[in-house]
């Protein structure tokens, strides 16, 4: 992870999205998934535009199975906005940049 993305655990995913203030974009990944690959780049840099404003969360799902399954994941990437502890928006599958951002912006 770098200083624009937080990586979040099964144990810590309470405190660091369903109580984070204001909008938590959530990435749910793994090591060997190439799409999850192919985002990684634009959520770094969506993390660093929106800064202030988004928290870019990364959840491995081999290392912390028990969260995605709880929130039905079934395919990764699996990206969710989360605001105010609740699920507002899912997007399924790797995004341009430029589409991720207008989703983003959407949701602010």
């Amino acid at each position: 992870m770098s200083e624009h993305t937080l990586a979040v655990s099964d144990s810590t995913f309470e405190a660091d999205v369903l109580k984070a203030s204001g909008l938590v974009l959530v990435d749910f990944w793994a090591e060997w998934c190439g799409p999850c690959k192919m985002i990684g780049p634009a959520l770094e840099e969506i993390g660093k535009d929106f800064a202030g404003k988004v928290t870019v969360a990364k959840v491995n799902i081999d290392e912390n199975p028990a969260t995605p399954t709880a929130y039905g994941v079934r395919s990764i990437p699996t990206l969710m906005l989360v605001r105010d502890g609740k699920v507002v928006e899912t997007k399924v599958g790797a995004l341009p940049k430029s589409q991720l951002k207008a989703w983003v912006e959407g949701a602010l």
